[in-house]
């Protein structure tokens, strides 16, 4: 697909690392000018240095207001808008508290919301714009131990499908991947954890999230930057309030 996004300006949240990397990356291949944000102005500026972006903004996504700034002050609107920051918090229920519910939605899904309240405009009156929100298959089903996340992921999968129908004759199209389990900092904390907490062998750790994807593997990042360079190219024109899961069949 080089050169199929020549001319188009992408944003993508959380672009500094992992998913959000690649997910810059293969846009930048494409030919498109990638614009990254996130709270670090260090790191992102090594990811331009190194290529994988042409620019990027500094804003927390859980503020709405100033991440609208932000992508204000940018010299032009986005025909792109990969919505991929997020964290996760790992508890029982009964120690997840409500500011640890507040918490992942704030960035999990109010970063969704104010990312694209600060594009879709000037998307609408050009009649043409891709939205992506890289949600997760913890959007699609449940899982223990992480109430919090699923809750906040599912809310974005529920987002992702009524603002699709909102915007299905401006030319706006609104998606969702759901990746599984993909190697990045994220998972790599969360075997950290198991180790610590089980005292299980990290291959003994990797072997438990890897148990419920049908390939027997983590998913690359690379894979789930294919699937969102998909659903931002002509050909996905007529494909709006899909979750597409990147998960070998787990889902």
């Amino acid at each position: 697909m080089a050169g199929s996004l020549t001319g188009r300006h992408a944003l993508v949240t959380g672009g500094s690392r992992g998913i959000g990397r690649a997910i810059a990356a293969a846009l930048r291949g494409a030919g498109a000018d990638v614009t990254i944000v996130g709270r670090d102005p260090a790191t992102l500026a090594a990811v331009v240095s190194a290529g994988d972006a042409t620019g990027f903004a500094v804003a927390d996504v859980t503020d709405g207001a100033a991440l609208a700034r932000a992508v204000g002050a940018l010299d032009r609107s986005a025909d792109i808008l990969v919505a991929n920051a997020g964290e996760a918090v790992s508890k029982p229920f009964a120690r997840t508290s409500e500011a640890d519910f507040a918490a992942m939605l704030g960035v999990n899904l109010l970063g969704v919301v104010g990312a694209c309240r600060a594009v879709l405009g000037p998307m609408q009156e050009a009649g043409s714009g891709r939205i992506v929100a890289v949600a997760s298959t913890a959007g699609l089903k449940g899982y223990p131990y992480v109430t919090a996340y699923c809750a906040a992921k599912h809310a974005v999968v529920g987002f992702v499908r009524a603002l699709a129908l909102e915007t299905a004759r401006t030319g706006v199209t609104v998606n969702a991947v759901c990746p599984g389990f993909t190697e990045t900092d994220l998972v790599a904390t969360s075997l950290d954890r198991i180790v610590e907490k089980t005292g299980r062998s990290r291959e003994a750790a990797l072997a438990e999230l890897t148990r419920s994807n049908p390939q027997g593997r983590l998913v690359r990042p690379e894979e789930v930057a294919d699937a969102v360079l998909w659903l931002c190219g002509a050909g996905a024109a007529s494909v709006t309030g899909q979750t597409i899961a990147v998960a070998g069949g787990e889902v």
